[in-house]
């Protein structure tokens, strides 16, 4: 199975950004001034990504049946080849994005 670009970028994201923002982060974890700010800002961030997630998701979803209705309907099957991929970009979209722009803040 291949997988799309656009769901290698996001899987990338995860994997080489991910681990430098958790590390920068962690190293924030002191006493220092701020540090309540950053965890704050962190927990909130991983509620709004899974709420646009999952409104993401279900958009993502619907989209996909309707072509695949439409494709059934003219006779045809050619719409439904990479759903599945289609679906989990749309899931990790709002995380990679978050992702990227954390490890640009957190770089400085």
């Amino acid at each position: 199975m291949f997988l799309s670009a656009e769901l290698l970028q996001e899987v990338a994201s995860f994997w080489f950004q991910a681990p430098l923002v958790i590390s920068s982060r962690l190293r924030d974890f002191t006493i220092l001034p701020g540090s309540a700010m950053e965890t704050n800002r962190m927990i909130t961030e991983k509620l709004s990504a899974a709420a646009e997630s999952f409104v993401a998701l279900n958009a993502a979803i619907a989209k996909e049946g309707l072509a695949a209705a439409a494709a059934l309907a003219s006779g045809r099957c050619a719409g439904v080849l990479g759903a599945p991929d289609r679906l989990a970009v749309a899931a990790l979209k709002p995380y990679g994005k978050r992702i990227r722009a954390n490890a640009l803040r957190l770089a400085k």
